[in-house]
């Protein structure tokens, strides 16, 4: 980004958990529900209600603990972690502090052919805060209400250390996290839902200088290309005011999506005094090997183990694996497809080209399209044998992806058949030739385009159901003759 300065940024993502109810109550973690409906006297900090922890709340931080090389500690502790603020009703929350469930751990990320190394400082259970509903624009709204539905849900807070150095290495992470968390089926990742969030801490410092800049907080960035923005602004922000002799201040900001850049929120000192002590109200935690062990063996193929897998058994590259890899329901896709049709790259290739366009065009989930594997091979099939060529396959694929019909019928009905007859096609060949006396003679004197405009003239005179492959063969053979 600059030969005088060098970005440090570091990733504090909240995953929410794929439980059915609360972290320390029973009310539904349900989506979209009305305000206030999916509360108690716990999640809404009645004095005097005591919290009971979500088992599957533990097994899910014990999965991604794994998933991440993290140690699982055998002996942690909750928190309370003191402040004020309208949508906290117990003005604390429970979380983990000192001792947190998940410690250390990597990820491994890929940019431009390069490997880097994000180390895990930590991964610790809390419960989540409620919501804010404003009425109009956060700096202008006469009043906020609070909906407590989120109020208690598990979150999994995940925090790198500060070993990324641009806004693409900070993007790749956060998918590479996604897709773990996916592949564990521990969340549901929904960014839009707010089921995946995420804050990143950024400062710049001249090259070669090892104390790390001041730094500041982007609060809940929700997608990818938020992310990368933000960081890209707020890097180049620090960079300038450094060069015009300012001093960068610790404070929180946050992303402004329609401006594309980013806002002061409020000053952040050094370290927060939340007043952190052991919750009184739960036993610490101790979770035996005999626990761990049964979790991971209880571990689905990880996104690592996947990808090394279509590597190895069908020789894609680095960047097809990774994008087949990046969610389940895509890999589940690929192997389904394979299976009918034994063609590795050549399912690749539909699935991260046509697919993968016309599926966010219509901001659809793979899992929820008209396209499924059977109809992919059946048209790939089609494609192999001529019946279609690959440009009608495009039409064929738009199609399906539409309506949801077999290729077959889709051929049938727009007419789409492939010309494959040398048959039919020569006295067409020879017609075109004997009709262009003065390009014949261009493509005798060395002139490629010659040929190139009698191959447009056949797909035209055969409104580009001529098979390709035969024309060009064909046409070939007919004016070496000449």
């Amino acid at each position: 980004m600059s030969k005088d300065y060098e970005v440090v940024i570091g990733l504090e993502v909240h995953a929410e958990l794929k439980t059915k109810s609360k972290i320390f109550c029973a009310c539904s973690t349900a989506f979209g529900a009305e305000p206030n409906t999916q509360v108690c006297p716990v999640c809404s900090g009645f004095p005097g209600m005591l919290p009971v922890l979500n088992e599957k709340a533990v097994d899910c931080a014990i999965k991604t603990g794994l998933a991440l090389n993290s140690e699982i500690a055998e002996f942690c502790k909750f928190d309370r972690k003191n402040y004020f603020y309208p949508d906290l009703p117990k003005a604390y929350q429970i979380s983990q502090y000192d001792l947190p469930i998940c410690k250390g751990g990597y990820l491994d990320i890929d940019v431009e052919g390069e490997r880097t190394r994000v180390g895990i400082t930590r991964a610790h259970l809390e419960e989540d805060a409620g919501k804010l509903v404003h009425q109009g624009d956060i700096t202008t709204t006469p009043f906020s209400l609070v909906d407590l539905n989120r109020s208690g849900v598990p979150l999994l807070e995940i925090v790198s250390e500060p070993d990324m150095r641009s806004a693409q290495q900070a993007r790749a992470y956060m998918e590479k996290l996604r897709s773990i968390l996916l592949f564990a089926d521990v969340s549901d990742c929904k960014m839009e839902e707010g089921s995946l969030r995420c804050d990143a801490n950024v400062s710049v410092r001249p090259w070669g200088e090892q104390k790390l800049g001041t730094r500041t907080e982007i609060k809940n960035l929700n997608s990818f290309r938020a992310l990368e923005r933000a960081i890209e602004y707020e890097a180049k922000r620090q960079m300038e005011a450094l060069e015009d002799g300012e001093v960068i201040v610790q404070e929180t900001r946050t992303w402004d999506e329609g401006k594309g850049v980013t806002r002061s929120m409020r000053s952040k000192e050094e370290a927060h005094d939340y007043r952190y002590f052991p919750e009184p109200d739960l036993p610490p935690l101790r979770i035996d090997r005999d626990w761990v062990d049964t979790v991971r063996k209880s571990m689905p193929e990880m996104p690592v183990q996947a990808g090394q897998r279509l590597m190895d058994q069908y020789g894609l590259s680095q960047y097809d694996a990774d994008l087949i890899t990046q969610s389940p329901q895509n890999l589940k896709f690929f192997d389904e497809t394979l299976a009918l049709y034994a063609d590795a790259k050549a399912v690749s290739n539909w699935m991260m080209g046509d697919l993968t366009r016309l599926l966010n065009q219509n901001g659809m989930e793979i899992q929820d399209a008209k396209v499924k594997p059977a109809l992919l091979a059946e048209m790939l099939r089609l494609m192999a044998d001529g019946t279609i060529s690959g440009k009608m396959a495009k039409t064929v694929f738009e199609e399906m992806f539409v309506s949801g019909l077999d290729p077959q019928t889709i051929i049938k009905e727009k007419g789409l058949v492939q010309i494959s007859d040398a048959n039919s096609l020569l006295p067409l060949i020879d017609e075109i030739i004997n009709n262009n006396p003065k390009v014949l003679q261009d493509y005798k004197n060395g002139k490629e385009k010659a040929f190139g405009f009698f191959i447009g003239q056949i797909m035209k005179a055969t409104k580009g159901q001529a098979n390709p492959e035969m024309v060009n063969n064909l046409l070939k053979e007919r004016l070496n003759r000449e």
